[in-house]
């Protein structure tokens, strides 16, 4: 079974930013991903904290995509 949020989380990229189920400790729930394999980097966008989830840790969190990043200039 392939849910739309499912097929978000495979399509992520460095640079996306995403809204998680919930909030930060800082009152954010929008996140930057950093680092995209087998573990997902985020970085908070409310205090800038670095955290670093298992892929299907984050697939359970993610609430939804907020923003693509934007494509480099070619």
């Amino acid at each position: 079974m392939t849910g739309s949020r499912e097929q978000d989380v495979d399509g992520i990229q460095a640079g996306d930013i995403v809204a998680l189920r919930k909030k930060h400790p800082c009152g954010s729930i929008n996140w930057e991903i950093t680092r995209v394999g087998a573990d997902i980097g985020l970085k908070c966008l409310g205090c800038n904290r670095v955290v670093i989830l298992p892929r299907h840790e984050f697939r359970r969190r993610m609430h939804h995509l907020v923003r693509r990043a934007e494509a480099p200039p070619d």
